[in-house]
């Protein structure tokens, strides 16, 4: 005999919505067309992370910041699920960019949580140390010597340096706890 599981919705409380939440995350580059956003769902048809977890839905996500719905956001690890392949953004025919308020709302979360993927936390650091995302290993840079290609430009990394200073990434990078896997 197969288990079935009853549908609950999940209930909003009133006490649960910050009215001013999607003012001040509309007011973030990325996010400024989030009002525009009338639930059509394609979106979420066409993302496809969506496919594999309940939570991550652009759609849900859209919506939730319009509902002020500020503490489920950031509280959930899912939304660190997106790719960013930008086929939400390509496929709106509003032109919002849920790409872009996913990208704000996990910097409101390491912000104001201080917390984040431990492979985010990895590369930023690279960045912060190198100057690029990834380390690029001694044998890979001979392999583009020998082929003749162009060596990789060296990185101002004082320039890096005083950029994450300045927008205070280095302490919220300092400060941040980590978690390994996005639990769905």
């Amino acid at each position: 005999m197969s288990e079935t599981r009853e549908y609950v919705p999940n209930v909003i409380k009133a006490e649960e919505m910050d009215p001013k939440f999607k003012y001040e995350i509309s007011k973030l580059p990325g996010a400024e067309k989030l009002m525009l956003c009338f639930q059509c769902g394609t979106c979420t048809a066409d993302c496809p992370i969506s496919r594999f977890n309940d939570f991550y839905r652009p759609r849900k996500i859209a919506r939730m910041v319009q509902l002020g719905l500020k503490d489920r956001l950031l509280s959930d690890d899912a939304l660190w699920l997106c790719s960013t392949c930008f086929t939400c953004v390509d496929h709106c025919p509003q032109g919002v960019e849920i790409a872009g308020i996913v990208r704000v709302l996990r910097n409101l979360t390491v912000k104001e949580r201080a917390v984040m993927p431990l492979v985010s936390k990895e590369l930023a650091s690279n960045i912060l140390k190198a100057g690029y995302v990834y380390e690029f290993p001694e044998s890979r840079l001979k392999r583009r010597e020998m082929r003749g290609l162009p060596p990789l430009p060296k990185p101002n990394l004082e320039d890096v340096k005083k950029i994450f200073e300045l927008t205070g990434s280095s302490e919220m990078l300092e400060k941040a706890k980590t978690f390994e896997k996005v639990k769905s």
